[in-house]
């Protein structure tokens, strides 16, 4: 390696380039600005490496003791922000590498021994990103647990259910909110399976084919958490498989909160009136003062474009690169550290809104009578009394259609009404025309009935109890 860097600034590789690199080019190529955040993993990756070096006898025991002091010192200045980061130096590797050697002298350079800034940064991205899995992992249980403590409020709060948004039949409130949780179950189980998958080591792979020297990968691996290291050099500096799939899971993890924001945004407005958010998680208008706008569900929607359009940047960055490492997968961080921003920042947003969620239950259970919500139930009577399905369906039509025409619910009908669209129509008919026998008689699992909602609720809580990131 050419000394040309601390004698006149030039870059630590510029010992076979005849001229320094265009200064434009300089800040058009660095990573520094944005790399800067992989700083504290880089330097664990650094320390696992230059100890297995000194175990592997390529560094004296008295050079490991010099290299992991002077690692602390550069860690303790970054973390009180004295640190001077410099473009010229290209990367947080590069900036780490260069301070080391300017507290502690040449010896700094050996850190180097056996490595690439290739297999390097593979490493600081999964050791990263494991960090940021776990945090998702708790955020979004934090979430569940606040969606499942509702749900277990309101088993009996009566609720219309939509399809096309228009009202269907009967559920509980708590209903919904399970169906929510059902959504974030994925999303965890998704964040845990990612997580599976990156945790391997790619420390030693080196530049592309691996290295001289008589490194121990394992050692790194296990030092830095990792359950193995990789099995191929080529794909271990050339993968970036794990940034993606997390992109994804991210993607639909913020696709999941965005529907659950659609639902609490309609549910505010005065057409539904179905719930209230506390003022803290609301804004106001700067020309209407009767304005309450639901901006934290509103701007997680819109921030769910955001994670998706990371996800399709780095699967196009990667569509087309052979092996091994390229350039282009410098810009795979900016996409990747803001879907981690992103998908944590919604998420705590809904951990501590959506426990603080106010039902207005006499307003939901009036929308729940209107649209004629209990008119299946009508047609599975019938069904019980022997008339097929199809002529019971038929049936119930009719009287809806009366019904819109009278103004009336078919709850309001008498006895002998009904009875003048089938026969077989008695008096306990309105047993299940009332929305609470409606949602009792779907008494099966999975079903809206509240006993079932209440087992269903204890279940999801003793599941997400037993993660290892509830704090009890």
């Amino acid at each position: 390696m050419s000394d040309r860097k601390t004698k006149n600034g030039q870059e630590v590789w510029s010992g076979r380039f005849s001229e320094p690199t265009d200064a434009f080019v300089q800040r058009f190529t660095a990573s520094e600005a944005f790399d800067r955040q992989l700083a504290i993993v880089d330097i664990a990756g650094s320390r696992a490496h230059a100890e297995m070096l000194a175990s592997a006898g390529v560094l004296t025991a008295d050079e490991n003791v010099a290299i992991q002091q002077g690692l602390t010192d550069v860690l303790a200045e970054i973390e009180s922000g004295v640190f001077e980061w410099r473009v010229e130096r290209e990367d947080v590797h590069m900036n780490i590498e260069a301070r080391l050697t300017e507290l502690i002298g040449d010896v700094g350079k050996k850190l180097h021994t056996g490595r690439s800034r290739n297999d390097q940064v593979a490493t600081d991205l999964r050791l990263f990103l494991r960090e940021a899995l776990d945090a998702a992992s708790a955020a979004l249980t934090h979430l569940q647990l606040g969606i499942v403590t509702l749900a277990e409020a309101h088993t009996n709060t009566v609720m219309p259910g939509f399809t096309h948004l228009q009202v269907a039949q009967p559920v509980t409130f708590g209903h919904h909110l399970l169906a929510w949780n059902e959504m974030l179950e994925r999303d965890y189980d998704r964040l845990i399976d990612c997580r599976k998958r990156l945790n391997v080591s790619p420390l030693g792979a080196a530049a592309l084919a691996g290295t001289t020297f008589p490194i121990d990968r394992h050692a790194t691996a296990k030092a830095l958490g990792f359950d193995a290291p990789t099995r191929n050099s080529l794909d271990s500096v050339a993968d970036r498989d794990f940034a993606i799939e997390f992109c994804a899971v991210a993607a639909l993890a913020m696709n999941h909160l965005s529907r659950i924001s659609e639902e609490l945004i309609l549910w505010t407005s005065a057409q539904f009136g179905f719930i209230s958010l506390p003022d803290r998680f609301c804004t106001g208008s700067s020309i209407m003062p009767q304005k309450k706008n639901p901006d934290v569900p509103e701007l997680v929607r819109g921030k769910s474009g955001r994670a998706t359009g990371n996800l399709v940047a780095l699967l196009t960055l990667m569509k087309s690169q052979p092996l091994a490492y390229n350039k282009d997968n410098q810009e795979d961080k900016e996409a990747l550290f803001d879907s981690v921003v992103t998908l944590n920042d919604c998420l705590r947003a809904f951990a501590d809104m959506i426990p603080a969620i106010q039902a207005n239950e006499e307003t939901m259970r009036q929308a729940a009578l209107s649209g004629f919500s209990t008119a299946t139930d009508l047609a599975d009577y019938l069904v019980r009394a022997g008339v097929p399905f199809r002529d019971a369906h038929e049936v119930v039509g009719q009287a809806v259609a009366h019904c819109v025409a009278v103004q009336c619910d078919l709850a309001d009908l008498p006895l002998k009404d009904l009875q003048g669209f089938h026969g077989s129509i008695e008096e306990d008919v309105y047993d299940v025309l009332t929305l609470d026998g409606s949602v009792a008689a779907r008494n099966h699992c999975g079903g809206t009935a509240p006993s079932q909602v209440k087992a269903a609720a204890q279940t999801a809580r003793a599941s997400l109890e037993a993660r290892p990131f509830v704090t009890q």
